[in-house]
């Protein structure tokens, strides 16, 4: 069974999550991204498929105490998220090396995948990263699209693969073109929802509340109360939405809804979490 060492790169608190205002205020919002971190952390140290985390960045204000199979390094300057994956990569080879090389005598390679998970899934669990590691180890480059299908959750690549993952803006659609192949149709629905549901938005809050989030994220949301403002932060934007419709030039009735008086009541239109909306 091939098994991964598994990059998570962790941003300072707080600069975190700032799309969660104003429904979220400022302490919660650090106190969440500090529970996304441990739940998605907690979910890879149970994996069967991973054999290390290797967390980049500050974990002081995550956890009193680092947990045993996470190596903690240090995030580089220029802080970006593209520059603590890299880092997390290439320690993650080193690492590899060392141990292949004390237990082999020699040779310094590694069977081992390396992969890369952002930090922000609080419904992960062990058994979704293990469904979505294990197509993964079909393929020698994969990664598995978030929910919206625009971003990136997780990135892989199979031992002795040149890997350069480009997570940020439009990252599903560059993942493809640079041969990366797509897991969201490899992994049963339930398990790859918890795997694709990253929290950046009030709107993605509420969908990892109904996923049912790991519990540092359960508990976070207890105590400060959050999910009664994420409610109200997810009324008010849909409040809005309906208002800017109203105010559309080609807002009469017959632009979204059926008025036949045959046709009954009009229907509901559906819910969407976008990206950015918070």
């Amino acid at each position: 069974m091939l098994t991964y060492d598994v990059v998570v790169p962790v941003k300072l608190l707080a600069e975190a999550k700032t799309r969660l205002a104003p429904a979220v205020d400022r302490a919660a919002r650090a106190e969440l991204a500090r529970a996304f971190v441990l739940d998605t952390i907690d979910a890879a140290l149970v994996a069967e498929r991973v054999e290390r985390v290797i967390v980049v960045g500050d974990l002081s204000g995550h956890v009193d105490e680092v947990p045993d199979g996470v190596v903690v390094v240090a995030e580089p300057e220029p802080r970006s998220l593209a520059t603590a994956i890299r880092h997390g990569i290439a320690e993650a080879r080193r690492l590899a090396a060392d141990r292949s090389t004390s237990a082999a005598g020699a040779s310094g390679r590694s069977h081992r995948g390396i992969a890369v998970l952002l930090g922000d899934l609080p419904a992960l669990t062990g058994a979704a990263l293990d469904a979505a590691l294990g197509a993964a180890s079909r393929h020698p480059l994969a990664f598995m699209p978030d929910a919206e299908g625009t971003g990136t959750t997780l990135a892989a690549a199979a031992a002795h693969t040149r890997f350069e993952p480009a997570f940020g803006v439009d990252s599903a659609m560059l993942h493809r073109a640079l041969g990366f192949h797509d897991l969201s149709h490899e992994v049963a629905a339930p398990l790859a929802a918890r795997v694709r549901r990253d929290v950046d938005t009030v709107g993605a809050l509420e969908a990892a509340v109904r996923l049912g989030p790991g519990a540092h994220t359960t508990a976070a949301l207890a105590a400060r109360g959050v999910v009664d403002a994420v409610r109200r932060g997810e009324a008010d934007s849909r409040a809005a939405d309906s208002r800017a419709a109203d105010l559309r030039p080609d807002a009469g009735p017959s632009a979204d809804v059926d008025t036949d008086p045959d046709a009954g009541a009009p229907p509901c239109p559906s819910d969407s979490i976008r990206k950015g909306a918070a």
